[in-house]
């Protein structure tokens, strides 16, 4: 047994053993030794001349699941221990079930029936009462035997595969089984023993075509050649250029052959001891033999471990990161109210500076990573240059398209089709018709040459009447982005996904009620512009005077000019005489027509920039950006009771045991580190 323990190899092989110890075989791929070919190849020999414990072995009967055997060398007394790894695809329940099972073994003796008892607890078809079912399943059958075993080593030996279904033996038993071997091989920390035998074709055995596929450089794969004594005479000189790897059939690592114990060898429970020497007797040569075999593999181990433990460091820093994540995922530990409050009153604190620092334009003072768009995802959290740009483009439509009836130099369709739709319910009119349908729609008792004195608020009301839904969508597109930054910042505040969770439904609340609010006011705004416009800014006063003098001064250099063309034949000349005074003057007169229709219509009004100026201000700004650090405040953590603080962030009883089982790995991944440092 101590084949496979050298002084080089001593240090590297406990260290392995104290990682399966603390359980981090189950996170991690250690390098391990893998018995694997046919059924009835002799694997359960090969597995007992390495180990030199007892397995059982009869001829009906073949390994149904994987069998992990752990070996751990004390000076104590031996401890022997079994236990089921359940496969993830069984049901919860099933799981737990299995993973209930444990059993203290007195000797190897108790072998079979523990063998017996997991398979009928596997519910395996063609145990017991078990009719129905697979035959084969991939929970594993743990052994770890602790003592004065002489070596720590792992070795598992798994179901042979089975090359043609039969009756007991579905096409699915024989998909089953190579998936799981498969599942084995493919890990580049396993040790592959090929087990084949010699009295039948080595290179047609399902295992030596498995291990060419997945160990292609052939550097974990040993080919272990059984029953030497079964095959027929004038085949000898194959198999032994089979051995020296001289055959047509090669591995990297060649092959080593064996002899297994006769029936009435196994009769007589012959030892180890007698076993080696039964076979130094029958071979005579190197590569030959269980004692050879055992000094290959303490070598192969020692490199095989040397070359994968540091991929072993590597994988196990990942998951120690990963881990840190995990537990910070959970939070900190909050068993009273008072931790839950200070823990509440410490995020909403966050949350209240973020805000704080989104709608200052403080985007670099305080958590600049939230506030990173470098990769352009995160464009609502900068909350005032956000408000600047909509409020701009707000402005700007509303100035462009803000009108119901958009004056435009030419329309393109015919004069039947000359107004219509543009955007929405906006109409598109050239000059003229604008012109036609302020006389028309605004005609009343007055003279020609007159307008209506309603004629102001009448054409104001029409051409406002788009503004309440333009500015409806601006302050839903507002209020979305608001939504957006808030669910942010609450992410951002904590790692706890429930707490995440509770907190952005609890801000659902006050953030409705703002955008309400907003509503409302928005509403109130509208309402005012629906009454007479009033107006006393000057700006309004000096845009008429501009207007009416911009088209006076337009309607007498027009007149001027048909003047000097049709009475001074082009040449306008005027002396300085009453007579040519009074000829100008008749001229221009004839020509002039005060036209009150077009000149209302060039009246412009600032009511636009104004109503502009208050939904920024009074709806926006008042309503939507002013309450936003107030939707999570420490002032609102400090009035809740302890109801609500026990709803919100309490720490549920899975929590905790998640917490001390993420503790628990998390220690022994930083242990086993150190370890695998030294």
């Amino acid at each position: 047994m101590s084949g496979l323990q050298s002084a080089k190899s001593t240090l590297r092989l406990k260290q392995i053993a104290r990682l399966r110890a603390r359980g981090l075989g189950d996170h991690v791929d250690l390098p391990q030794l893998v018995v694997c070919g046919d059924q009835s190849a002799g694997k359960s020999s090969i597995l007992e001349g390495i180990t030199s414990l007892p397995f059982p072995r009869q001829d009906d009967v073949c390994t149904k699941f994987p069998t992990e055997i752990i070996l751990r060398h004390s000076d104590g007394e031996q401890i022997i221990l079994a236990t089921i790894l359940p496969t993830t695809s069984r049901t919860e329940q099933a799981i737990k079930d299995l993973q209930s099972y444990k059993r203290h073994l007195g000797s190897f003796d108790e072998l079979p029936k523990l063998i017996a008892a997991a398979e009928s607890l596997m519910g395996l078809r063609g145990f017991e009462s078990v009719e129905k079912g697979p035959a084969f399943t991939q929970d594993v059958l743990r052994i770890e035997v602790t003592g004065p075993v002489g070596l720590h080593l792992t070795v598992v030996d798994l179901p042979g595969l089975i090359s043609v279904a039969n009756e007991e033996q579905t096409e699915f038993d024989v998909q089953t089984v190579q998936n799981m071997v498969d599942s084995y091989l493919t890990n580049a920390r396993t040790i592959i023993l090929a087990v084949v035998q010699a009295n039948n074709d080595i290179a047609n055995q399902g295992i030596i075509q498995k291990s060419r596929r997945l160990d292609p450089a052939g550097e974990r794969t040993v080919g272990i050649i059984t029953k030497p004594d079964l095959i027929n005479k004038g085949t000898e000189k194959r198999i032994a250029r089979l051995a020296k790897n001289e055959d047509t059939t090669k591995l990297r690592l060649g092959f080593f052959l064996v002899r297994n114990p006769t029936p009435s060898e196994l009769a007589t429970a012959i030892t180890a001891k007698q076993r080696l020497a039964i076979e130094d007797q029958y071979f005579r040569a190197d590569r030959v033999g269980v004692a050879a075999l055992q000094r290959f593999l303490q070598k192969l181990l020692k490199q095989h471990i040397e070359r994968e433990l540091p991929k072993v460091r590597e994988e196990i820093k990942h998951i120690i990161k990963r881990l840190e994540q995990d537990i910070a995922a959970l939070g900190d530990e909050r068993p009273t109210t008072g931790h839950i409050r200070v823990f509440l009153s410490h995020l909403a604190m966050r949350f209240h500076n973020l805000t704080l620092s989104a709608l200052d334009g403080n985007y670099f003072d305080n958590d600049t990573a939230f506030f990173d768009e470098s990769g352009m995802k995160h464009q609502s959290r900068r909350i005032r240059a956000l408000t600047h740009r909509l409020n701009t483009v707000f402005s700007n439509h509303m100035r462009d398209n803000g009108q119901k009836r958009k004056v435009i130099t030419s329309l393109s369709d015919s004069e039947d089709n000359a107004e219509e739709s543009a955007e929405e319910d906006q109409i598109l009119v050239t000059k003229q018709k604008m012109k036609d349908w302020v006389y028309v729609s605004s005609r009343g008792k007055e003279l020609p040459g007159n307008y209506n004195h309603a004629l102001m608020s009448d054409l104001f009301h029409v051409q406002a009447s788009r503004w309440k839904t333009i500015a409806g969508k601006h302050v839903e597109t507002f209020s979305n982005a608001i939504e957006e930054f808030v669910k942010a910042a609450v992410s951002h505040i904590t790692q706890e996904p429930e707490i995440k969770t509770k907190l952005w439904e609890r801000s659902k609340l006050p953030l409705l009620e703002n955008k309400q609010a907003t509503e409302e006011e928005l509403s109130r705004l509208c309402e005012d512009e629906k009454q007479q416009p009033i107006t006393y800014n000057h700006y309004y006063s000096d845009n008429v005077q501009k207007a009416r003098q911009d088209s006076t001064r337009d309607l007498i250099k027009k007149t001027m000019n048909e003047a000097s063309a049709e009475d001074w034949n082009g040449r306008l000349h005027i002396s300085n005489n009453s007579v040519d005074a009074e000829k100008l003057v008749a001229s221009l007169q004839k020509r002039i027509i005060i036209d009150m229709d077009a000149q209302a219509c060039t009246e412009a009004l600032v009511a636009l920039k104004t109503f502009v100026d208050n939904v920024c201000r009074q709806v926006i700004e008042r309503h939507l950006l002013n309450p936003l650090s107030r939707v999570f405040c420490p002032e609102k953590v400090a009035a809740m009771d302890d109801d609500e603080l026990y709803k919100i962030a309490a720490k549920s009883p899975e929590n905790a045991e998640s917490r001390k089982r993420l503790n628990e790995l998390h220690e022994n991944l930083k242990r086993s580190l150190s370890d695998l440092r030294k």
